[in-house]
């Protein structure tokens, strides 16, 4: 009785291996339970079980290919089994289905490791356009406030005739646009400003300019780095853009502590201009930290940039 239903339990396996491939090991325990009489049959391949049918008592015994066990055959009820037969049979298939879930979990785990590779290289050349837009913003935002402010002296020195003293205080100013230059391209802040914060360094920048008034009485306390440099590098642009396109216009800095975070403005009696244009950079620096950048202005009504950065 036995060998019978060892011998129909092996038919069935080889029809089974017959339709090529790894087979199926539910279906595998399916043929392997109906051709014993089982009311149940499982394999345990790995940490998962394959079962067709069920049973209140189940017998388990190993199933070996290579002298290695690859998986268990477990039969209900427990009056069925064991099966050694079966279970030699079960080896080669069991060692398949189990080598090509190995393949195919393999598979995964590469095809996860080059997706994270192409992300990670997407990610990196993100980082380094974010860096060079940067210090693109910074070099245009800091230095060329240096360079617009120089070229104007000249154009002033060059109207008046101006002498040798004042061509040593232009010398000067280009000695400290050819320093922001060197300090921006490393990465370097300006010394007061990472020393001291925002309002020393607004003011030792701005305060030499005649049209530059500066409001910093309500800036008493510091923010970090990022912030402060953020909102140093708006308020340097919005200052240049209204020396190039506002000239002789009068110019407020504000900056100050409120309950929302760190306020900033810039405003301007000028000719102003069409706020619906933008100001795409004092947008990307202000958003770089959190912040918003508001542009309000008008043909004929001057310009106010206005922006936080909460807390």
């Amino acid at each position: 009785m036995l060998r019978n239903r060892e011998r129909r339990a092996a038919e069935a396996i080889t029809a089974q291996l017959a339709r090529g491939g790894p087979p199926d090991p539910r279906a595998l325990a399916e043929a392997v339970g109906g051709a014993v009489g089982a009311t149940g049959c499982a394999l345990v391949i790995g940490e998962q079980r394959f079962q067709w049918g069920d049973g209140e008592s189940w017998v388990e015994q190993d199933v070996e290919h290579g002298g290695s066990v690859c998986g268990k055959l477990a039969l209900a009820p427990e009056s069925v089994g064991p099966l050694p037969g079966v279970a030699a049979v079960l080896g080669a298939p069991v060692a398949m289905i189990g080598l090509a879930r190995e393949t195919d979990r393999l598979r995964r785990v590469g095809d996860r490791a080059a997706r994270a590779l192409v992300d990670d290289r997407w990610r990196a050349a993100a980082e380094m356009e974010a860096e060079r837009r940067g210090l693109e913003r910074d070099l245009h935002d800091g230095a060329q406030h240096q360079l617009v402010a120089l070229r104007m002296s000249l154009a002033l020195a060059e109207h008046a005739g101006a002498g040798s003293e004042h061509v040593a205080k232009l010398m000067a100013q280009l000695d400290d646009a050819e320093r922001v230059l060197v300090e921006t391209a490393a990465g370097i802040l300006p010394d007061v400003l990472a020393s001291e914060g925002l309002a020393a360094a607004l003011r030792t920048e701005l305060d030499r300019h005649d049209t530059v008034a500066l409001d910093l009485s309500g800036l008493r306390r510091r923010y970090p780095t990022p912030v402060e440099s953020a909102v140093y590098y708006i308020l340097l642009e919005a200052v240049n853009n209204a020396r190039k396109h506002a000239t002789g216009a009068r110019i407020t800095v504000t900056a100050w502590d409120s309950y929302e975070g760190l306020m900033f403005s810039v405003a301007d009696d000028g000719p102003g201009f069409d706020a619906s244009l933008g100001l795409p950079n004092l947008t990307a620096r202000a958003e770089s930290v959190g912040g918003v950048v508001e542009v309000r202005s008008a043909p004929g009504a001057g310009t106010a940039v206005r922006g936080v950065v909460p807390f």
